[in-house]
């Protein structure tokens, strides 16, 4: 059985990830039991939840320990099986498995990839993985965007909210994205955005007031923070607002808002906050849709694919600096 490389977490961070707060260690891989596989990580996800899963807050999952493995999507291939379902060769989501080389999975948790034609592998840890199914159900089960109606993105450059965007304009809508930088703001126009605020370069509240005249019918929030706020000050009596993350205040011990929560009453704003875990059960309903969308190209995405193990760390930071274009990802070793 090979070594395996592992990050392990040895200390919460205190702001932002810093040297130290992991360790890349290495392992022996024990021997398999009857019904697992060894897998030989291929990706690994990078997500603004690594960042709450290495506090001691109270989360959707329980803190990773110290002295653990740090918790973390992936996709391999199968190199060993003791399972009847899977054989070597195999390309499978091997769910949180970890931000380590190899990993063992039974049988019963984890999944063959499906193959589509011209979709890259990177495409069901992105599009078509769990970054797609959020921006779906956020988008679709809480939003509910109608024709004509307005939808504000919040980080709509990034993996999940370029693609919740896009979903309401192939829904009707009329769709501004907030975003940081002018690159990023001229992507969203060339994805079929309907508008484009450059939070880093002008003030956000004054951009909505010019783009969203007749108020915000849906938001689909990632940011919380002095963004989400200048957009409730806009949302209309029955509106939406699915919340996703709040990045802005994950490094910083800070009150995530909103700050004027009578607005919330006065208008009967909707605001739900989920989990995409809450939803796998009915992950076919997403995919029906999105995998034809992704084939016919209606829908764009993008990768950002970080080359080696070694550098996790220092990637998991870009995710709250901005300096990544889609979604963020570590490559782990070549595809087979």
């Amino acid at each position: 059985m090979p070594l395996n490389r592992q990050w392990i977490l040895t200390r919460r961070p205190e702001g932002e990830i810093a040297a130290g707060d992991l360790e890349l260690r290495e392992a022996p891989t024990r021997a398999l039991e009857p019904g697992e596989v060894l897998i030989r990580n291929l990706y690994l996800s990078l997500d603004p939840t690594n960042r709450i899963w290495m506090s001691d807050q109270d989360g959707y999952l329980p803190p990773v320990g110290i002295g653990e493995v740090m918790r973390g999507g992936t996709i391999g291939v199968i190199e060993e099986s003791r399972s009847d379902r899977f054989k070597p060769g195999d390309i499978v989501n091997a769910g949180l498995s970890g931000w380590q080389d190899y990993s063992i999975g039974h049988e019963a948790m984890i999944n063959p990839v499906p193959q589509i034609p011209g979709v890259p592998l990177t495409a069901f840890m992105s599009v078509l993985g769990a970054t797609g199914l959020t921006a779906w159900f956020g988008m679709m089960d809480i939003g509910r965007p109608q024709p004509g109606e307005t939808v504000v993105v919040s980080a709509a450059a990034g993996a999940v909210g370029s693609i919740a965007g896009q979903i309401a304009k192939l829904k009707g809508a009329r769709v501004i994205g907030i975003a940081g930088g002018p690159e990023k703001c001229a992507w969203l126009r060339e994805i079929g955005f309907d508008g484009a605020i450059d939070y880093k370069n002008e003030d956000v509240g004054a951009a909505l007031d010019r783009l969203c005249p007749n108020g915000i019918d849906v938001n689909f929030e990632n940011v919380g923070g002095d963004i989400m706020n200048a957009v409730i000050a806009r949302m209309n009596t029955f509106s939406r607002m699915s919340l996703c993350g709040l990045i802005s205040t994950y490094n910083a011990d800070v009150a995530a808002g909103p700050a004027d929560f009578g607005r919330v009453l006065m208008k009967r704003i909707l605001i739900k906050g989920f989990i995409i875990i809450d939803y796998l059960p009915r992950a076919g309903e997403a995919f029906a849709e999105l995998a034809p969308w992704v084939a016919s190209g209606q829908l764009k995405w993008k990768a950002h694919v970080v080359d080696g193990l070694e550098n996790a760390v220092e990637a998991v930071n870009r995710l709250f600096t901005g300096d990544h274009d889609g979604k963020l990802l570590v490559r782990i070793a070549p595809e087979p």
